[in-house]
């Protein structure tokens, strides 16, 4: 059993250390998302449209723009109310000069006020945990949102519509300890309390949250346990940043056109190893191939990370073993000094620093020294490539050394009539008679 000692990241007011809310039950007087607040509780309510193409001509324009009007006014309206735990604004943030421009922040708020925990780092599946906190604890205040896709596929807005129950909605909360300036937490059917692992509905809803902010600049992400999640409660992160993320600058070489349009590529002079998922006739096909990658690393016990970007046309899926390393004792004591947990944002280039000392020596090469000792190695990285390839029908032809090869030349692989989900059982709609998968060779 792996675990390391971290300062766990406050995400909400509510978060107590975990003994604290141990067998917490009955009323709790601060108006939570639990059975003691939620009778008549309201809630403002996002509808989005779903939209049958990743890219519709046809597509209406919203009543309001989502993250200008909507999602950074809420935002700024508790900052108003003092809910977050420092002013994100105040923090010094710098391009380090270099070809990719990678992005220093000194965060020293990000891990104060909280003694270390112990993680447990070689698990990536975990059962849900009502003791210890979850997003059901958290303040009514602290919700924007609630984000639904509407029931009459147009684009609506109700300012203060019943939470249901029965339908456990999804929500948009303010995470206290920002990174920067608008970073919110997506919550998937908050009141089902799902662990922390992504499934297809949740993962197709990030994807439309992404879609519908329709700003490049905001990014959605994603880390499984063991890459450094601080809940085990499904959430995705979400904030908007002004420059290019540097993984988004990388090079990449594509693979594979998989079924439904997506395009799938390996990232190229990066430090860190990992698949570039695009296009797709639909959002839903893009989805259903990545969460269907997602699902297979989390089956088979591989930490992981997802960018979303480009308002949900590119995501980036990046296995991790930085944790794992840790635990060994395999990392040096000069990178651990430095008190970074290499999550989603600084795996993607946004290097959130938190002492002052490593933001004054910040470097394009300490960067890459850090985030090299986070990737998978090269023999490692090919493994679960073809593990990823299997899972999603694709079979990946290796050359003799093992990896895939630098050649152009694509050939046909074999029909797949069928495929098996994850727990064994026939998949039905990925695979309608019989599809093709051209892979590099």
């Amino acid at each position: 059993m792996l675990r390391i000692k971290r300062v766990p990241t406050v995400l909400s007011n509510y978060q107590k250390e975990e003994s604290e809310d141990a067998g917490a039950t009955g009323g709790c007087g601060r108006n939570c998302m639990r059975d003691c607040c939620l009778p008549g509780a309201k809630l403002p309510l996002y509808a989005f449209r779903k939209s049958d193409k990743v890219e519709s001509s046809d597509k209406k324009e919203p009543p309001f723009a989502f993250l200008d009007s909507l999602l950074l006014g809420e935002w700024e309206d508790r900052v108003e109310r003092g809910l977050f735990r420092y002013d994100v604004t105040a923090c010094e943030t710098k391009v380090i000069p270099g070809d990719y421009g990678f992005v220093a922040q000194l965060n020293e708020g990000r891990h104060l006020k909280k003694r270390p925990t112990e993680f447990r780092v070689d698990k990536v599946l975990q059962p849900f945990d009502g003791s210890k906190f979850n997003f059901t604890k958290v303040g009514q205040e602290e919700i924007l949102f609630q984000f639904e896709s509407s029931e009459d596929d147009e684009v609506k807005f109700y300012p203060n519509a019943p939470i249901n129950i029965d339908n456990s909605p999804s929500v948009v909360a303010i995470n206290v300890s920002p990174i920067e300036y608008g970073h919110v937490l997506l919550i998937p059917r908050i009141l089902e309390c799902l662990p922390q692992r992504i499934d297809h509905e949740s993962f197709l809803l990030a994807l439309y949250m992404a879609s519908e902010a329709g700003n490049p600049y905001f990014r959605v992400g994603y880390n499984s346990l063991g890459a450094f999640a601080t809940i085990n409660h499904l959430h995705f992160q979400a904030y908007y940043l002004a420059v290019p993320f540097p993984i988004e600058k990388a090079p990449t070489r594509k693979i594979t056109d998989f079924n439904g349009g997506v395009v799938i590529s390996e990232i190229l002079k990066y430090p860190v190893r990992g698949l570039v998922f695009e296009g797709g006739y639909s959002l839903e096909d893009l989805s259903n191939v990545v969460s269907d990658s997602c699902i297979c690393l989390q089956d088979n016990n591989i930490p992981y990370n997802v960018l979303i970007s480009d308002s949900g046309r590119r995501i980036f899926l990046l296995p991790q073993c930085y944790a794992e390393k840790q635990a060994l004792g395999e990392v040096s004591s000069e990178l651990l000094d430095t008190q970074v947990n290499p999550a989603v944002w600084e795996i993607s280039g946004h290097m959130v620093l938190k002492r002052k000392e490593d933001y004054d020596g910040a470097s394009e090469e300490n960067a890459w020294r850090l985030l090299a000792e986070v990737s998978l190695s090269e023999e490692r990285f090919q493994e679960v490539m073809a593990i990823i390839f299997e899972a999603i029908s694709c079979a990946v032809v290796v050359t003799e050394a093992g990896s895939l090869g630098d050649e152009d030349e694509l050939r046909d692989v074999e029909d797949v009539d069928q495929v098996r989900d994850v727990d064994g059982s026939h998949k039905a709609g990925i695979v309608a008679g019989k599809q093709e998968c051209m892979v590099q060779h």
